[in-house]
């Protein structure tokens, strides 16, 4: 892997200073709905099994703990519709972010493999391929291109970020036999980290599908890993806490790499997840948060002359000009006159689009909501 900083793209965040300088300038200050980090407390729940926890002198396991493996085949369960995982196939990991940059190192992709993932998406499913010196493609349409012999990797993302799209499980599964028709099979994982975060049917009363579900399975997770982290659904972001779970196979690989490359989630944070996992209360709750916001900022953005797309579930809405054909970066312009600043769609592989958080407390999405109507 010849890795060095000009196979990289830059990181995007940095050009949008200007912008967020603008946005501070406004009168009342800036509204910061670029970035989805969470801004509520993390629950009492998770904090106090992380407190209790906090005398661990020995080196935690890789693979996790019985507790937390069990944790995660139950919340499978209950919350995805996904019974009788295998606890050998649970792994956590330290965030999410980082097995999506390194999966395609960590199963030996190299020089002529294709990671295929969304068109529109979170750069590090780029960066990860260039990373393994693989060649990272684009595409809206996975399950046309899957069973080809070079695509090594299939990455999917359900709900989607930046555009909050939802995957149903005709869709998966199509991505999963065309995939499976290979004479080489490539892997297809889900980063599903936003499934808690549903708000448009039919996926606020079903549920948003998992890779995993036996619909799209058939039974057989041969080749099949989902990614899944708690930064969303449990405000726990500062703690890097998610883990990934399917073929058993796949996830002994895994897991074997890790432990000679001391990738490790500390005993605290495992012990934090194990409780938070256990606990829908907590989610529940913050959903309720969330969907205020959203609705506060939707009806807004809509009344201000602009047009919300997708955004079916997640932490983002995917906002244009209604009128179409402006550029992504223009729209941020406009927005940071206003004193609200927002990611442009072109961070993500599109070019008209801008992508709104909904984390931010509640009286400054209040503050947005009254800029965008006043304006």
């Amino acid at each position: 892997m010849g890795l060095h900083s000009g196979s990289l793209p830059d990181f995007p965040w940095d050009t949008l200073t200007p912008f967020a300088d603008a946005a501070r300038a406004f009168p009342g200050g800036i509204v910061d709905l670029s970035v989805g980090t969470p801004v509520d407390p993390t629950p009492a729940v998770v904090r106090d099994a992380l407190t209790h926890a906090a005398d661990s002198p020995g080196y935690p396991t890789t693979h996790g703990t019985p507790a937390l493996r069990e944790a995660v085949v139950d919340w499978f369960a209950r919350r995805r519709g996904v019974r009788g995982l295998d606890p050998v196939a649970v792994l956590p990991t330290v965030g999410s972010k980082e097995l999506v940059a390194f999966l395609p190192s960590l199963l030996g992709l190299g020089a002529g493999d294709v990671v295929l993932h969304p068109a529109a998406a979170y750069p590090t499913y780029d960066v990860g391929a260039r990373l393994a010196g693989a060649t990272p493609e684009p595409t809206d349409h996975p399950a046309a291109r899957a069973g080809d012999h070079d695509v090594r990797l299939v990455w999917l993302n359900s709900p989607g970020n930046p555009d909050g799209g939802v995957l149903g499980v005709e869709e998966l599964r199509a991505v999963v036999d065309a995939a499976r028709s290979s004479d080489r099979p490539a892997v297809v994982a889900s980063d599903e980290c936003y499934a808690e975060l549903a708000w448009d049917e039919p996926w606020a009363s079903s549920g948003v599908p998992s890779i995993l579900d036996p619909r799209v399975t058939g039974g057989d997770l041969t080749g099949l890993l989902a990614v899944y982290s708690l930064s969303k659904q449990s405000n726990l972001a500062g703690y890097r806490a998610a883990f990934v779970a399917g073929d058993p196979v796949l996830v002994a690989r895994l897991l074997e790499v890790r432990k000679h490359a001391g990738m490790i989630v500390p005993g605290p944070v495992q012990a934090a997840m194990t409780a938070a996992l256990s606990d829908d209360e907590h989610v529940a709750a913050q959903r309720v948060v969330y969907g205020r916001r959203r609705g506060l900022l939707r009806d807004a953005f809509e009344s201000a002359g602009y047009a919300v797309d997708r955004s079916h579930a997640g932490l983002y809405l995917w906002v244009r000009p209604e009128s179409g054909g402006q550029d992504s970066w223009a729209t941020v312009a406009d927005l940071a006159g206003l004193g609200i600043l927002v990611a442009p769609g072109a961070f993500y592989g599109d070019a008209e689009h801008v992508r709104v958080a909904l984390t931010a407390s509640d009286d400054r999405i209040a503050e947005a909501a009254a800029r965008l109507s006043g304006a």
